[in-house]
């Protein structure tokens, strides 16, 4: 990472873009590591993890474990105005999976992919209870 790099000053839907894609990788990495699928299910499991309904799950999941500082970098994002409006998503789920994006990739630009990883460890487990 560059360590003039201020996270903090990056608008939070840039961090968002970014997140977004954060967060996908840890979707897929744990489908492609896990019991053998056919291509067209794992495509199916992630699109079912990363829509904004799912996010928007997770982040009122994990939201009681975040610090101070990563509640306002979710707060950001969740309260940025994205200029266009969601088609299959309420308003609602939209801006919370936008904080949780958001947040995804803060941690990343911070170098805290280890917290970005716990983060996600705790939704997997959510996720896993939900489906039992």
């Amino acid at each position: 990472m560059d360590k003039d790099l201020n996270p903090n000053a990056i608008n939070p839907l840039a961090l968002a873009f970014l997140g977004d894609t954060v967060f996908d990788f840890f979707v897929r990495r744990e489908l492609v590591t896990g019991p053998g699928k056919p291509v067209n299910e794992l495509h199916r499991d992630a699109s079912a993890m990363v829509c904004a309904g799912s996010q928007a799950a997770y982040a009122r999941e994990i939201m009681p474990c975040l610090s101070e500082e990563e509640t306002e970098i979710f707060k950001r994002g969740r309260n940025a105005h994205p200029g266009s409006s969601p088609k299959n998503q309420s308003s609602a789920d939209y801006h919370y999976a936008t904080g949780l994006e958001c947040l995804f990739g803060w941690l990343y630009l911070k170098g805290r992919t280890d917290r970005a990883e716990e983060l996600y460890e705790m939704i997997k487990r959510t996720d896993e209870n939900e489906k039992r």
